[in-house]
């Protein structure tokens, strides 16, 4: 009998265990991009592993800072992924706790610049891209930034405009090259002010890039990495520039929502999406370029996404708290100085 009760009382117990792993419940939010990738390759395989379920929530991150707002008091989402100045925001709202990263086995792995991008604690980089400038080798030669605005170049580049995720960036790095290397940015578009007339266009998509250059009527134009795969398919041969100045991008960041229900669960999900085998797995796919420092591709896939260590080190990225203080000054100065 004795043995029977212990027996029941034991199975009884792993019947609770199973019950506990089934009802716990993860929120994640997320950008809406390549959620079909993601389900196969970070959802699904991390909920067999923890015996959990993973509730997605996507959205742009206008829409999904608020609604941690709105429930700031009780949240209703366990971890988010952003922008780093999306990250800095929130953590200035008292939206994000700091991250225990001596819970995440695979922090070491990363990139140091993915290892605390705000300074604060309260971010990690999982995916990182290169902003630099795609030309033509055949027709020009860039050295750096500044070459784009060279009189025999000038009538040849295509520019972001300021108001895209690549203009800022872009000024950025310019204003690096003439010396006028200040928050407002205010030099480098009164720069590309005095060129406003030579510039083939301010483009808004790259995706109109290509056929540009195709037909030649530009030669040049500051591109995120993301978006190099097109020209890697035109008829003319186009290059990727490494500018003595270095290159600048962007970077999206794991934040843990302050007060979220299940904090230890959120630790394991970024844990395990920074492993080295998931970020392999998104890199190989082209849906991420990888944090991990561990992470090797063959040279087909590195030519698509920001890859290695060297690049790593190159990104001059803009600091988050100028891209949040200053965003206002600069649309007010590329309005009033180039127009559009």
């Amino acid at each position: 009998m004795r043995l029977l009760l212990a027996a029941s009382a034991v199975l009884l117990s792993f019947s609770a265990l199973s019950v506990q792993a089934a009802d716990r419940t993860l929120t994640i939010s997320v950008y809406a991009f390549a959620q079909d990738d993601y389900k196969k390759l970070v959802y699904d395989p991390f909920e067999a592993k923890c015996g959990c379920k993973l509730v997605v929530e996507t959205g742009n991150s206008v829409e999904r800072l608020q609604k941690m707002e709105a429930n700031k008091a009780n949240p209703v989402v366990d971890m988010a992924v952003v922008s780093m100045a999306d990250a800095l925001q929130a953590a200035r709202s008292g939206l994000v706790d700091k991250i225990d990263t001596s819970k995440l086995t695979n922090f070491n792995k990363l990139y140091d610049i993915a290892k605390d991008p705000n300074g604060d604690g309260m971010s990690i980089g999982y995916t990182f891209y290169a902003t630099s400038i795609a030309y033509r080798p055949d027709k020009m030669k860039i050295e750096s930034w500044a070459d784009l605005l060279k009189p025999e170049y000038v009538g040849h580049v295509a520019f972001p405009n300021v108001t895209t995720n690549q203009g800022p960036p872009a000024l950025y790095m310019l204003g690096k090259a003439i010396g006028k290397d200040t928050p407002d940015l205010k030099g480098a578009i009164a720069a590309i002010g005095e060129h406003k007339d030579d510039i083939v266009t301010f483009y808004e998509k790259s995706s109109q890039l290509v056929q540009l250059m195709q037909q030649e009527e530009i030669w040049a134009a500051p591109i995120g990495r993301f978006s190099w795969a097109g020209f890697t398919k035109l008829d003319v041969p186009v290059a990727w520039a490494t500018p003595k100045e270095g290159q600048t991008g962007g970077m999206n960041v794991m934040i843990m929502t302050k007060g979220s229900k299940d904090q230890d669960l959120a630790l394991q999900f970024m844990d395990f999406w920074l492993s080295t085998e998931v970020q392999t797995a998104l890199a190989t796919k082209l849906v991420d370029s990888p944090a991990n420092k561990e992470v090797k591709v063959p040279d087909d896939v590195a030519n698509n996404i920001t890859y290695g260590e060297d690049t790593a080190k190159s990104l001059k990225l803009i600091p988050s708290a100028e891209a949040l203080d200053e965003r206002d000054t600069w649309v007010k100065e590329w309005n009033e100085t180039v127009g559009q």
